[in-house]
C-alpha cells in the first residue's frame, strides 16, 4: 500500500484470516474503507467481523433494501408492460442512511456493501446540504422548524412516530430519524433551543442529552424547489422534442403512450415534489448532463487532490468483479426498450448503475481478497500476495470421489448422502449439501425431514434477514443439515460443518467450475474433521483442475505444520446474530417485560373502572 499499487490480490484460502489481515490493514491505512462483498448473506457475515475487530469505529451495512423487486420493463414481442413494483426492507433503509450520514459526519467508517453501491443514489452534496444542523441556546422559530422539516420529506404525525416521521407537542419536537431506533427531542422556548436530547423508542428514557445535533434527510434522492422548477422546464423540452420525433416517423402510439404519462409525472412533481418512478427524472433533477455517471454510494466517500481518498476491498472478487462489471450493460438493454416504445424518455437512461470505466475511476487503492482469482485480478494486480498458511493449522480436506449412481448395489448419490448425513448428525455435526437447483434443494430438505433428519434450505428466495437467521440457526444445531445451490460458497464462517457433499459434480458448467467446487469445498476447511464428497461419474477437467490444487495447498500446509510440530485445531468461533438486529428486537422486547412487570407490582391484580368496562365491550 505505501508503494502506491493501485490493484493487489490477497490470495487466501478459507480459514487462512483474509479477513483479519484487511482489518489490520484498515487500520494502519487510517482512512475510510469500502468493503464489497457479491451476496447479502456474505456481506452480512463480513459486516458482523468488521464490528467486532472495530467496536469504536462506524461500521455500517449497506445493501439492496429491496425484499421483492420487479423492475420496469416491456415485451415487444408479446406486447406486455410490466410495472415497477418492489417491497422496501425499512431496516436496511435504515441502515442505508446510517451508512451515508456516517460517511458525511464522521472520518472512521468501514462500509461493508454488496455491488447495489454502483446505483444511483442522488447527489450527496444536495444529501448534505439538506441536513440540519442544530446548537443549544441558538435561535430557531417553531414555524421555521416545521417547514425545515417537512422540505427534507418528513412527514408529520400526531399518533406514534415511525422512521421518517416527526410529531409536534406544543414546543417540543418528537423526531424519527431514518438511521437509527431512537427518537430526536428538541425543544423550543422564546424561539431559542433549550434542550437537544436523544430518547429510546419504546422506553421513551432519555439516553442522551446533546449540545448539538444533525438530523438528516430520510431520503437520499433530495430536491431543491428551485431544482423542481427547473426539472419540470428540461422534462417538457425534452417531452416535446421526443413527441416530434415519434410523429415524424408515424409513430402515433409511442408518441400518446409517452404524453400521457409523462404529463402525469410533471403533474404530480409539480403538485407534489414526487411521483412514482422519480428516479427516472434524475438527471433532470441533479442538473446533470446526458451520459454522466451518476452518484452513488461511492461519491459519498472523501476524495482528496482530486482522486479517492479511501481503500477499496473487494471480497471474494472472483465473483464481485464480474457482477461489478455486467451491471450495466444490463440496466441498460432493459430501459433501451422503454425509450423505444415510449413508455420513457430518454433521460431514464441515466439513471442507472456505473459503467466499469467509471467505477475504477471512483475507487482508490484496491485490494482483491479471493481463493481463486479471476482473469482481471491476475492481470491487473501490481502483486499477488499468497496466505494459504491456517493459523489454526488446519489442512484443506481430503477429497473423495464417489458415483452418482452404483448401479451394482442400486444405489444413488442421494442414499448415499442420506446416510452420511445420519451417521454425522448422530455424533451432533453438521453437513453442507450443494444442490444443482433451488428446486432439487427444496426437495431434498422435505425428504431428509422426512426421513428424521434435521433439515433446511438456503437460496436466493429467501428473504436477507431470514439467511442470517437460518445461518445462525445452523451454527447452533436446530439443524444438521443445510442444502443450497449458490449462496453456500464464498466466504460463509461455519466451523461445525464437517462434511461437505457435491452432488452431480460431473455437470460441466458454472456451478461445477473449477472456481465453484474449491469455492464450495471450503466451507469444511474450518475444522479439523473436515471431509469432502464429490458425487460424479466422471472425472471432469474442472474437476481434476480443483483437485490438484487442493493437493498442492495440503502439501504446504502439512510440510509447515511437520516443520513448525503444529497440531491442527478446529476453529472455535462465538455464535451470534449477523446483522446485530436479533439482540436489538430482543431488547425492545426485555424493555417491554419489564415495563409491564413493574405496572403489575405497582397495580397488583386489581382492575380499573376503564379496563371493566373496555374488557365487557371486546366481549360483547
Amino acid at each position: 500500500m505505501e508503494s502506491g499499487f493501485q490493484y493487489q490480490t490477497l490470495l487466501g484460502v478459507t480459514g487462512s484470516g483474509k479477513t483479519f489481515t484487511a482489518a489490520k490493514l484498515i487500520a494502519a491505512y487510517n482512512k475510510p474503507a469500502l468493503v464489497i462483498a457479491p451476496n447479502k448473506a456474505l456481506a452480512a457475515q463480513l459486516y458482523r467481523e468488521y464490528k467486532n475487530f472495530f467496536p469504536n469505529n462506524a461500521v455500517h451495512y449497506f445493501v439492496s433494501y429491496y425484499d421483492y423487486y420487479q423492475p420496469e420493463a416491456y415485451l415487444p414481442i408479446t406486447d406486455t408492460y410490466i410495472d415497477k413494483e418492489a417491497m422496501i426492507n425499512e431496516e436496511m433503509d435504515r441502515l442505508r442512511h446510517g451508512a451515508t450520514s456516517a460517511l458525511l459526519s464522521r472520518p472512521d467508517v468501514i462500509i461493508v456493501a454488496s455491488v447495489s453501491c454502483i446505483y444511483n443514489l442522488g447527489v450527496p452534496l444536495n444529501y448534505l446540504e439538506a441536513s440540519l444542523h442544530l446548537e443549544k441556546d441558538k435561535s430557531l422559530t417553531r414555524a421555521d422548524f416545521i417547514h425545515q422539516l417537512i422540505s427534507m420529506q418528513f412527514e408529520r404525525t400526531t399518533g406514534e412516530t415511525k422512521r421518517g416521521q416527526f410529531r409536534v407537542r406544543g414546543d417540543v419536537f418528537e423526531i424519527r430519524p431514518m438511521s437509527e431506533n431512537v427518537v430526536y427531542r428538541v425543544d423550543i422556548e422564546n424561539q431559542v433551543v433549550r434542550d437537544l436530547g436523544v430518547i429510546d423508542n419504546t422506553s421513551k428514557n432519555i439516553l442522551d442529552n446533546l449540545e448539538e445535533m444533525v438530523i438528516f434527510p430520510p431520503k437520499h434522492f433530495i430536491s431543491t424547489q428551485p431544482q423542481i422548477e427547473e426539472a419540470l422546464k428540461n422534462i417538457q423540452a425534452e417531452l416535446q422534442d421526443r413527441l416530434t420525433y415519434f410523429k415524424e416517423n408515424n409513430l402515433y402510439l409511442e408518441a400518446e403512450r409517452l404524453e400521457r404519462r409523462t404529463r402525469y409525472d410533471l403533474e404530480m412533481l409539480h403538485t407534489l415534489g414526487y411521483c412514482h418512478g422519480i428516479e427516472n427524472y434524475s438527471r433532470h433533477l441533479s442538473g446533470k448532463l446526458a451520459g454522466e455517471a451518476p452518484d452513488p454510494l461511492l461519491s459519498y466517500f472523501p476524495w482528496k487532490d482530486g482522486k479517492p481518498d479511501f481503500l477499496t476491498i473487494i471480497d471474494e472478487s472472483h465473483i464481485a468483479v464480474p457482477q461489478i462489471r455486467g451491471m450495466y450493460n444490463g440496466d441498460r438493454a432493459r430501459k433501451d426498450t422503454l425509450v423505444k416504445y415510449g413508455w420513457r424518455l430518454p433521460s431514464a437512461l441515466d439513471n442507472r448503475p456505473l459503467k466499469f470505466t467509471e467505477f475504477q475511476k471512483r475507487v482508490g487503492q484496491v485490494i482483491f481478497t479471493t481463493a481463486t482469482p479471476g482473469d482481471y485480478e491476475k492481470e491487473n494486480s501490481q502483486q499477488v500476495a499468497e496466505q494459504i498458511i491456517r493459523p489454526t493449522g488446519l489442512v484443506d480436506p481430503e477429497i473423495e470421489i464417489r458415483p452418482v449412481f452404483n448401479k451394482a448395489e442400486n444405489y444413488s448419490q442421494i442414499n448415499d448422502v442420506t446416510a452420511e448425513a445420519e451417521r454425522l448428525a448422530a455424533k451432533n455435526e453438521r453437513i453442507i449439501i450443494n444442490t444443482l437447483t433451488k428446486k432439487q434443494a427444496e426437495d431434498l430438505s422435505t425428504f431428509l425431514n422426512q426421513k428424521g433428519l434435521k433439515a433446511n434450505y438456503l437460496h436466493s428466495d429467501i428473504k436477507t434477514f431470514e439467511r442470517t437467521d437460518i445461518l445462525k440457526a445452523f451454527r447452533e444445531g436446530v439443524f444438521d443439515v443445510l442444502i443450497g445451490v449458490n449462496l453456500l460458497r464464498e466466504g460463509l464462517d461455519l466451523p461445525e460443518v464437517t462434511l461437505v457433499a457435491i452432488l452431480d459434480a460431473d455437470r460441466e458448467g458454472f456451478l461445477r467450475s473449477q472456481t465453484s467446487l474449491m469455492q464450495t469445498m471450503g466451507r469444511a476447511a474450518r475444522n479439523v474433521s473436515g471431509k469432502i464428497i464429490l458425487y460424479a461419474d466422471r472425472e471432469t477437467d474442472s474437476m481434476k483442475r480443483a483437485i490438484a490444487e487442493s493437493r498442492r495447498r495440503r502439501e504446504k500446509q502439512l510440510a509447515y505444520n511437520q516443520k513448525h510440530n503444529i497440531t491442527p485445531k478446529t476453529v472455535i468461533k462465538k455464535i451470534e446474530s449477523l446483522l446485530g438486529l436479533e439482540e436489538e428486537r430482543e431488547g425492545i422486547e426485555e424493555r417491554r417485560q419489564e415495563k409491564e412487570k413493574a405496572k403489575k407490582q405497582k397495580y397488583g391484580k386489581r382492575k380499573t373502572t376503564a379496563t371493566r368496562r373496555s374488557g365487557r365491550h371486546d366481549k360483547k
